[in-house]
């Protein structure tokens, strides 16, 4: 795939981000992208939105769970990009029209006190590197037409990354086993989903491990300060105006959103 498409691409995404439309699969028009090109089409679509003004505060990881790893074919996680645009805080209500088709993960937020820079980086460095983890929500959002997506779509697309809710409260990682707690996912009171952090790569210390050490080796660090969104331990949900999700982890606390 050469630049000129790249660059296309990447602003047909942005557009479609900043229009709240959609886009047919990448994949479907051009069968023969590479992960690695869907990479350089994020980085174009990025480069748009630091353009605009917005900043990175994180990363984020996804295609950790098994079911979407044979959902997609693929198996490894994927990565993206967190922008200061993305942030909302416990409690604030999301405009569900700023959205395309969203829907709501309960994940495992990791706040970083120290600058890492893999490859090299084991679990017990990104514990020692970790201000404190809390409950949080990563609404997904994909700007390819009916979440027809394969692996190539989605990382293109900022790993279908839409908004995020941190929770109000910080936990000492050292203090809770991340792999063992459990979740539950609550959507309009019912409860939808359950999970434990064991369905992140069966640990969420694994999974910010893994993306540390796969941005060092594309020449890439992480930086004190910033947020890493662990990857989903249940299914998604959609959601819409008028929803309500509360996500429960054991001995992390809670996190809730509201849709209007």
């Amino acid at each position: 795939m050469d630049a000129k498409l790249i660059e296309t691409l990447g602003d047909e995404l942005f557009q479609a981000m900043r229009t709240c439309a959609v886009v047919d699969p990448l994949t479907t028009r051009h069968p023969d992208i590479t992960i690695e090109n869907a990479y350089h089409i994020q980085q174009r679509m990025l480069s748009n939105r630091l353009n605009a003004g917005e900043r990175v505060v994180g990363k984020k990881i996804g295609v950790t769970s098994a079911a979407v790893m044979n959902m997609l074919g693929v198996y490894q996680p994927d990565f993206g990009y967190l922008l200061d645009g993305m942030i909302y805080n416990e409690g604030q209500s999301i405009d569900a029209s700023t959205l395309i088709q969203p829907k709501a993960e309960g994940e495992i937020a990791f706040i970083l006190k120290k600058d890492l820079m893999g490859p090299g980086i084991s679990n017990a460095d990104v514990l020692a590197a970790t201000e404190c983890v809390m409950p949080c929500f990563e609404i997904v959002d994909s700007r390819i037409r009916d979440w027809k997506i394969k692996i190539q779509d989605t990382v293109a697309d900022n790993a279908s990354c839409g908004v995020f809710v941190l929770g109000d409260r910080a936990v000492d990682p050292r203090r809770v086993d991340l792999s063992t707690c459990g979740m539950v996912l609550e959507k309009n009171g019912e409860i939808i989903g359950t999970g434990a952090g064991a369905a992140a790569l069966g640990s969420p210390v694994n999974a910010v491990t893994w993306l540390i050490n796969t941005l060092g080796r594309l020449g890439i660090g992480v930086k004190a300060g910033e947020v890493i969104l662990s990857g989903a331990l249940a299914a998604m949900s959609p959601a819409k105006a008028g929803d309500n999700f509360r996500v429960s982890i054991g001995g992390l606390g809670s996190c809730s959103v509201r849709f209007a």
